[in-house]
């Protein structure tokens, strides 16, 4: 069926002459009773409506809209460009043209509100920043006025305030080191170093490490059972010790006492081993899990000061396995626990 929506300019041009001199013609035919003089008046009066009709489309309508497709771009035209103006343009109809702003227009009102989200996240980012800077240096300052001030003839006092303000300097020391790595892993200036190895192993190894601070909360930590099978994978070792000892040592600080942190391991298909390091512990929120792996990001501030940390041990684990290619997710329920599970690449022969 015919369908005039999605004409092109030559097509409206041709359609136009027709509809204006088929009737002009009739009518020349009418008038001198001359069906071949009506019908040479209908040809020279199509011929020329076309060209004019054609023209007038060519040199104002798509004049302009030739103007709104460099706005839209914002460039100067390049010969590719050009050659789109002058020979592809043309050829489109109005509403397809229409479907190019508007498909552009959607493109500008998600990239607007990219910006604004990556705004708003840039300006907590940075008050987080100054926040956690701000605490240790007006503790430092705090410390160092006091010893000013007369407490270091005391050597009692100034040895606890020598030794509370190192605290606080390592503290310091420790949010730059994580900054540093955080930026370089964005940035792939530090490189992986892959090999295979066995994950079990791996686990175990963190578990021996950090067995004085669970055991300081009487938390056992386990292997599923059914997952005791050697699963080799091929990653940086090194890298992965420490996504696996931020995670154990999170769910230790947000675990309960006499509770257990569970690794389990699973050969997800040919190519991905899924580990998963799970507590039950006080949980997360789910207003706050889409959130987690932020830098600086706390689902409770206060207590989450309390028990240390820079802020930025998931952000880094999240920054770790995405420059192996792979993913990081969360499940949690508020009292019953939290386990974050990250892929890598199976054993490479």
């Amino acid at each position: 069926m015919f369908s005039t929506k999605n004409l092109s300019p030559k097509q409206l041009s041709a359609l136009t002459a027709l509809l204006l001199s088929v009737p002009i013609g009739i009518g020349f035919f009418i008038v001198e009773s001359n069906w071949l003089f009506g019908i040479i008046s209908a040809a020279i009066i199509f011929i020329g409506s076309y060209f004019l009709i054609g023209f007038v489309l060519e040199s104002f309508i798509y004049r302009k809209i030739k103007l709104i497709y460099k706005f839209i771009y914002q460039t100067k035209a390049n010969k590719r460009e050009e050659t789109y103006y002058k020979y592809i343009l043309p050829k489109k109809s109005i509403d397809e043209v229409s479907e190019d702003v508007e498909r552009w227009a959607e493109q500008r009102s998600a990239e607007i509100a990219l910006l604004k989200s990556n705004e708003a996240y840039r300006k907590e980012f940075l008050q987080n920043l100054a926040h956690e800077f701000k605490t240790p240096i007006f503790a430092i300052q705090g410390y160092v006025d006091s010893l000013l001030d007369g407490a270091l003839e005391n050597p009692s006092i100034s040895k606890r305030f020598l030794e509370n303000a190192a605290k606080n300097v390592e503290r310091m020391v420790n949010l730059v080191e994580d900054l540093d790595e955080i930026s370089k892993l964005e940035s792939g200036e530090q490189p992986l170093y892959k090999q295979n190895f066995i994950i079990q192993d791996l686990v175990k190894e963190v578990y021996e490490t950090l067995s004085i601070k669970t055991s300081h909360f009487n938390i056992k930590s386990v292997i599923k059972k059914g997952c005791d099978a050697p699963i080799t994978v091929f990653a940086d070792k090194e890298k992965i010790r420490q996504v696996v000892n931020n995670l154990v040592e999170n769910a230790t600080k947000y675990g309960k006492q006499n509770g257990t942190i569970t690794a389990s391991f699973y050969q997800a298909d040919e190519e991905r081993v899924l580990v998963e390091i799970s507590d039950d512990g006080i949980g997360i929120s789910e207003e706050h899990l889409s959130r987690i792996f932020e830098r600086f990001y706390r689902t409770d501030r206060g207590r989450s000061r309390n028990v240390g940390g820079t802020g930025l041990g998931l952000a880094i684990c999240k920054h770790i396995i995405e420059a192996h290619n792979q993913s990081i997710h969360v499940r949690s329920t508020l009292d019953v626990g939290t386990t974050i599970g990250f892929t890598l690449e199976s054993k490479r022969d």
